[in-house]
């Protein structure tokens, strides 16, 4: 037999009572199949008909209302404002514009940590950093958004704080601080604040929206955070700028060769297209006209020879390592230490919202006792 629900299964999946369910089935929209007096529903009928309640959208366990993040017509917004246009200001301005909606000066100041371990990958650095950053406040759970925006605030300029240095310090912004740890070349503050900036938030993608469930537990923002980072380790999410810059790294004698090998093994190419933007990813169009100011990309023959798809912000990170000598997890990190702003932003939000909202229903598939 296919899989079946029972009418309380069927009613929690379809979010109604179960006389509605009966209700329905008198209306020709499911069908009841009776097992030894045991009322059962399709799976796929009822999924069907929760497909057709909410538009037709799959995947989808509710619907996250927001004030922070738009895209539409292959732009970001950030609370009405393109996103582009606030790479004027400083990161922590943004910052401080999607947690509060004030567009302020700010200054971020790190907090002392003891000597954290070497071994591992610099994102293994900044995961250890929060943790040791929490288990040091005893405030964490002090959830009040005065509290949690300071915390915030000096949260990120610890994370930056505990990466080496790759030369002395110089400059005290958020991005100056963080571009003295990736690169041993002058400072190109303007340039990575912008990376900054428009990595800062993507509206409810994969670790912000895991962020916003740690948040309706109400979780401390330490812990929050953490979530995120979580997801960001997955090779779908926050490793592939590193993996355009591998990509990148080895086509470096021969572009067009390696493009082509690439296509022929039947693999995707790292840091091409998008699974919301249509026509241009418009973070990777600002960041790539920014590089060219500093001359010709590595990545450029490669942009023009994929004609079928554009450059998304994994190639702009990869190839903005690339030029300016970065290890490469650069772009891992310069996405980590961005996306926090967006996941303490949307903390803040689900913290106003009823707790523990993200109750998923199991639709049982297995063998019925």
């Amino acid at each position: 037999m296919e899989s079946m629900l029972t009418t309380a299964q069927a009613a929690r999946r379809l979010g109604v009572k179960p006389e509605t369910i009966y209700a329905y089935v008198s209306r020709g929209l499911l069908t009841r199949t009776k097992v030894n007096r045991v009322s059962l529903f399709a799976v796929d009928e009822v999924e069907a008909l929760a497909d057709k309640a909410r538009g037709g959208i799959t995947g989808t366990t509710e619907r996250i209302r927001t004030k922070l993040t738009l895209l539409e017509g292959d732009e970001l917004y950030y609370r009405g404002r393109r996103a582009t246009d606030l790479t004027a200001y400083p990161v922590e301005s943004v910052a401080h514009f999607l947690w509060t909606g004030e567009l302020k000066d700010a200054a971020f100041e790190p907090i002392e940590l003891p000597d954290l371990p070497d071994a591992g990958t610099l994102t293994d650095r900044i995961r250890i950093a929060v943790a040791v950053a929490g288990a040091h406040d005893p405030l964490r759970f002090d959830l009040s958004p005065e509290n949690y925006v300071r915390a915030a605030e000096r949260l990120i300029a610890t994370i930056v704080a505990a990466l080496p240095l790759r030369q002395e310090p110089a400059g005290t912004s958020l991005a100056a601080r963080l571009w003295v740890r990736m690169s041993a070349e002058p400072v190109q503050e303007q340039l990575l604040n912008s990376a900054l900036v428009l990595l800062a938030d993507h509206d409810l993608a994969v670790s912000t929206l895991a962020a916003r469930v740690a948040a309706s537990a109400r979780a401390h923002l330490y812990a929050v955070v953490s979530a995120g980072l979580g997801v960001m380790e997955g090779p779908y999410h926050g490793m592939m700028p590193t993996l355009a810059y591998r990509f990148l790294t080895s086509a470096e004698p021969d572009p067009i060769a390696a493009l082509g090998e690439r296509l022929r093994s039947g693999q995707g190419v790292p840091g091409f297209g998008h699974g919301i933007y249509q026509r241009k990813d418009p973070r990777a169009e600002f960041l790539l006209a920014q590089l060219r100011k500093h001359g010709p990309l590595p990545a450029d023959d490669i942009i023009r020879a994929v004609g079928h798809t554009f450059p998304n912000t994994d190639l702009a990170l990869a190839a903005m390592a690339k030029r300016f000598g970065m290890p490469p997890e650069a772009g891992e990190v310069i996405f980590s230490v961005a996306r926090v702003i967006g996941w303490v932003a949307h903390a803040l939000e689900e913290y106003a919202e009823p707790g523990l909202r993200f109750r998923a229903v199991g639709v049982y598939t297995g063998e019925r006792p």
